[in-house]
């Protein structure tokens, strides 16, 4: 993982849709941006220690702008919210390299893309380039209302009849459905969603409920709750050699960090990856959304923001 950060220029900002400020970015020193693949995310540092995690909503061709969409929800831990009052056209700001954990998978003959809310902004970039590529291809914006979603009239313009709009308070027929959307089911398709944790949890369970394997449905969560309390349990930091006691009510991270052992965090909710550390000994009780399954049975690797153990004690690689 490439740590090094970038300074870009706020170049623009606008408000579409219920909220959301759509903010491009362009490097601060003249050089083209790092490339980046389409479902990719970057670090933005807001400030105040704050770093959240956007997808790249621009198509990936141009490495002279990337583009993000943020909504600003009063419900948040103060991210988008500081984002939204404080970020302005031709500030710097600090971001990391591109990150993908959400990329298109190459052989699919089809691919359906269902994005629910701010859940749309890493499928532009997918649609972008499977458009650029001739693939067959849907897309799926799902919102409460028209117009409450950002992008919809690029949408239309680029991506024609491929692009379908569901509308929560405009009847039953044009609602979203997987029952529908995904049929017939086909081992060439395969199926990317990104949304509210609800949305999301519905979609994948309706495609696997109706044969789709889990290597055909690929997902990327923006948040979760996460019950993140349990039996209090030991941890030793091997190469530190340093041993911690994790409370009830507190995470390996918080600990480690009182501790004096750097923990990179971002998201602090198991949804993006940042904190994931090698386990060498003991049992994880795994409580992210990052990890696959294969990957959590394996129990060689945990989120220490949220994940705990089921044994007493955990050795892990820091």
């Amino acid at each position: 993982m490439n740590n090094e950060l970038v300074d870009v220029i706020v170049k623009s900002r606008t408000e579409q849709g219920a909220g959301v400020a759509v903010i491009e970015l362009v490097s601060a020193d003249g050089k083209p941006l790092p490339p980046f693949s389409a479902g990719a995310h970057i670090d933005v540092h807001i400030g105040d220690d704050l770093i959240r995690q956007y997808s790249l909503c621009s198509d990936p061709v141009s490495s002279d702008i990337y583009r993000i969409g943020v909504l600003r929800d009063p419900k948040s831990r103060g991210g988008s919210v500081k984002l939204h009052a404080e970020f302005s056209e031709q500030q710097i700001i600090s971001i990391s390299f591109p990150r993908n954990h959400f990329p298109l998978n190459e052989n699919a003959q089809k691919s359906i893309l269902a994005g629910g809310g701010i859940g749309i902004t890493p499928m532009i970039a997918m649609a972008y380039t499977l458009l650029r590529k001739n693939e067959d291809f849907e897309l799926h914006y799902c919102t409460r209302t028209k117009g409450a979603g950002a992008f919809e009239q690029e949408l239309v313009d680029t991506f024609g009849k491929r692009v379908v709009f569901h509308h929560d308070d405009e009847g039953k027929s044009q609602l979203f459905s997987p029952q529908t959307t995904f049929k017939p089911v086909d081992v060439n398709t395969h199926i990317y969603v990104c949304g509210p944790t609800g949305f999301m949890d519905w979609v994948i369970s309706s495609a696997s409920e109706m044969g789709y394997l889990p290597a055909q449905i690929h997902s990327e969560y923006f948040n979760a709750q996460v019950d993140k309390t349990g039996e209090s349990f030991e941890v030793y930091c091997e190469q530190s050699d340093v041993t911690v006691m994790v409370g009830s009510d507190e995470t390996i991270a918080r600990a480690l960090r009182k501790a004096g052992i750097k923990v990179n965090m971002s998201c602090e909710e198991g949804v993006c990856g940042t904190c994931i550390t090698d386990v060498l000994e003991g049992e994880p009780e795994h409580r992210d959304h990052f990890l696959t399954d294969e990957e959590k049975a394996d129990n060689d690797q945990m989120a220490l923001c949220c994940s705990r153990a089921k044994s007493s004690r955990l050795v892990i690689d820091l």
